[in-house]
């Protein structure tokens, strides 16, 4: 029931042939991603900054290179491949009775390695992942293409260790 659970599973896995399509079609011509940058109080950006500083440098087997602007709340890697946004609002969803009770074809809570997670489906085909019952929103976002279990996995030792339990406000 719980697709996050397991360190093997890949959750949002598409075939090999969709992967290699997707990644030839999705390069940039300056090769820089963008991100907005969360405007987060002070508390939260002091979490986020934290998290900045134990980051791993490698994601999914991407190298981080940060988006533009540069922040302390952003971070990212494979160019546009994974985003991390550190600071962001409450997504609608994690309040919606629909999303607990997994009546919602787009949006589903999960976890992976102690993080829980509110997994959204993007139009574009990628996903959204917004860490839950933490002192901040962390919001990861994994084009089209790519098994991001794999991608929370290697993020959630860096979430665990930067941003506390608790409700963010």
């Amino acid at each position: 029931m719980n697709s996050f659970r397991h360190r093997h599973v890949s959750v949002l896995g598409l075939p090999a042939l969709v992967l290699l399509i997707t990644a030839a079609g999705c390069s940039s011509a300056d090769g820089s991603a963008s991100a907005a940058v969360p405007s987060a109080d002070a508390k939260t950006t002091k979490l986020c900054q934290n998290l900045d500083k134990v980051l791993p440098a490698e994601v999914d087997g991407e190298s981080r290179t940060d988006p533009s602007p540069a922040s302390t709340l952003t971070a990212g890697w494979g160019d546009s491949a994974i985003i991390l946004r550190c600071g962001v609002a409450r997504p609608p969803k994690m309040l919606d009775p629909k999303v607990a009770e997994g009546r919602d074809p787009d949006a589903v809570a999960g976890g992976v390695n102690g993080v829980r997670w509110l997994m959204e489906k993007q139009d574009d085909g990628g996903y959204r992942f917004t860490s839950a019952l933490r002192r901040a929103y962390v919001e990861v976002t994994v084009e089209k293409g790519r098994d991001s279990s794999s991608v929370l996995i290697d993020l959630a030792a860096a979430v665990k260790k930067a941003i506390p339990t608790g409700i963010a406000n």
